[in-house]
């Protein structure tokens, strides 16, 4: 068997023409050989592989671009590792982002301290969800996805984690109209990708569509925005993650269903519009 090093730099040398990166491979080892954080496979890169077979399975997987998260069915979120498959987006820090924009600015609308109830709608992995669960321990935080396998990945990592978060199955705010759930805050980064054409193949090819590809008349955002009445328990924020191409017409779409309302953009650290926050009196 060849060692750690000798496995990352001929797996590098025969993948990087097809975009392998180095801190993907030691991901994969990191994984397969029972270590805790990938800088431990420097510290160890002259010890021999214990699993190189698996390894040059993975690398084949890399090397077809296929995430490694879904490789080995994990993802970090703001310090936490979640659970990942195919039935869910890998989590990005433009939505890390999202949850520091709604823990910065909260006090602009709330007392955090309050118990306010929250909703996470397309939960995905529940990354949101367990991270605003974190950040506010006494809020009563709803997950909800419209894909069933979807929303047993978010089971499985809320149960993992030990929170208390109730997870409700269907689309936007349909369950908590039915439940009669009625909301402080609402989150969601729902799907906004109009141009397939523009996303990235390992996006394309293994992340799942629904949660990526959005068509104008049919989304979360205007399902949302036109049903928000029914579930506003008194003051309602609405925090979105967005494609900044959107925002012309999520101006138009506030105009046509809100009422007594106030909002404001804010740009990610790439300089792009990526986030709405949403204030309904």
């Amino acid at each position: 068997m060849p060692t750690i090093d000798e496995a990352i730099k001929k797996a590098y040398q025969e993948g990087k023409k097809n975009g392998i990166l180095p801190i993907d491979l030691r991901l994969l080892i990191m994984h397969d050989e029972g270590l805790s954080e990938p800088i431990e496979v420097l510290y160890k890169k002259d010890e021999e592989m214990k699993n190189y077979p698996l390894f040059l399975e993975q690398v084949q997987r890399l090397n077809n671009d296929e995430p490694v998260e879904y490789i080995i069915n994990e993802a970090n979120f703001l310090g936490r590792r979640l659970y990942v498959d195919h039935n869910v987006l890998i989590p990005r820090s433009e939505t890390e982002e999202l949850v520091a924009n709604i823990t910065e600015n909260i006090s602009d609308y709330y007392d955090a301290r309050n118990y306010l109830v929250c909703a996470d709608i397309g939960t995905g992995s529940g990354a949101i969800a367990l991270a605003l669960k974190d950040a506010f321990p006494n809020w009563i935080i709803v997950a909800s996805d419209i894909s069933e396998p979807a929303l047993e990945v978010a089971k499985r990592n809320i149960t993992e984690s030990g929170s208390s978060i109730e997870t409700y199955l269907g689309d936007a705010l349909n369950p908590y109209i039915e439940k009669k759930t009625n909301l402080d805050i609402i989150v969601s980064n729902p799907p906004y990708i109009i141009d397939k054409d523009s996303a990235q193949s390992s996006v394309r090819d293994f992340e799942p569509s629904s949660a990526l590809w959005m068509e104008k008349g049919k989304s979360v955002y205007e399902s949302i925005f036109k049903d928000y009445k029914k579930v506003k328990r008194g003051s309602l924020l609405m925090c979105f993650e967005i494609s900044p191409d959107l925002q012309d017409w999520l101006i138009e779409m506030m105009k046509k269903y809100l009422e007594d309302y106030e909002y404001r953009f804010i740009d990610d650290l790439n300089k792009l519009t990526r986030f709405l926050l949403v204030y309904c009196k």
